[in-house]
């Protein structure tokens, strides 16, 4: 009899399944909701829609029954494995099942189960590596208080604090303040600050706004430019500081860069320029998605070493 396997990337806006057989060939993929929440009653239930609905349109794409078991699955979820892998053993029959966080599954797909660093420039920021002995090591990630340096949110907070300070006369001139208060409809900086603290900008809005910042490099503003090349150093220090971890002085290792921070062409080139020139590191494009990730964690899970075949795109 054929056996299937189940690799999922459970997050804060969206859930993405793929099914593949014992070969490696990727057979269905399913997309459903967010699904990082299950404390309340509500919210569980809104998270076995998600992942239910999201794993059945998998098997619809697969030519599989909705009962259909699996001989492994590995399951990623934003905010880690806590309290969901009951809800996944309700839900589904799977020989090996291995539930944990989105950074271990981003790490196998960029890399295609093999060692190597990921470093996560989204909202927040975080470096996650693993080595040929399996060792992971985490450097960052500390939240958008005390640390997500090089993060989107953060790229926007300088680029605000800019604005302050020139509008009050102790900072240098910067088209961020004239950039910002156009995106945003306020009157002048101290309001937009004021603007930001309110339920009308969560965090994710406020990052998204870093590129406002890139813009404003574009257009040759010094301090826009200052700005991301402070972000480049800081996300290429947790990337080397992952690398001392896991890896010896000689060996080179892969770097895959993710997240939105990294379409800025300065600030890419800027922490490629960092991570290369003096620490045996070599920036590579992300091989896979997280969900292929997952998918090859599962094959892992079961003993089986593979190639993926036939992975489509997780955007």
């Amino acid at each position: 009899m054929p056996e299937y396997f189940l690799g999922v990337d459970g997050g804060q806006s969206s859930t993405t399944a793929l099914i593949g057989d014992e070969t490696g060939r990727v057979l269905g993929m399913g997309r459903g909701g967010p699904c990082n929440h299950v404390s309340a009653a509500e919210a569980r239930t809104k998270f076995m829609g998600a992942i239910g609905g999201c794993v059945n349109r998998a098997r619809d794409a697969a030519g599989l029954p909705h009962d259909s078991a699996f001989a492994a699955a590995c399951l990623g979820f934003s905010g880690g494995p806590v309290d969901k892998d009951a809800l996944i053993a309700e839900m589904f029959q799977i020989g090996k099942r291995l539930v944990t966080n989105d950074a271990v599954i981003a790490l196998a797909g960029a890399h295609a189960g093999q060692p190597g660093i990921i470093t996560i420039g989204g909202t927040g920021s975080i470096s996650y590596g693993r080595n040929s002995a399996g060792k992971f090591a985490r450097v960052g990630g500390w939240g958008y208080v005390y640390g997500d340096e090089g993060g989107g949110f953060d790229i926007t907070r300088q680029g605000l604090r800019a604005a302050l300070r020139m509008e009050e006369g102790w900072g240098p001139e910067t088209v961020l303040r004239a950039l910002l208060l156009e995106a945003t409809g306020a009157a002048n900086a101290n309001e937009l600050m004021h603007k930001f603290y309110t339920p009308e900008f969560p965090r994710p809005k406020i990052a998204a706004m870093s590129q406002i910042v890139v813009r404003a490099a574009s257009q040759g503003d010094e301090v826009a430019t200052d700005i991301l090349g402070e972000a480049a150093q800081q996300l290429a220090g947790i990337t080397r500081a992952a690398r001392l971890q896991l890896f010896t002085p000689e060996e080179v290792v892969p770097v895959a860069p993710i997240g939105g921070v990294f379409k800025s062409d300065t600030l890419l080139e800027e922490f490629r320029n960092r991570i290369e020139l003096t620490n045996n590191m070599r920036l590579v494009t992300p091989a896979f998605g997280p969900a292929a990730g997952a998918l090859l964690e599962a094959y892992q899970h079961a003993g089986l070493s593979v190639t993926l075949d036939g992975v489509p795109s997780e955007k």
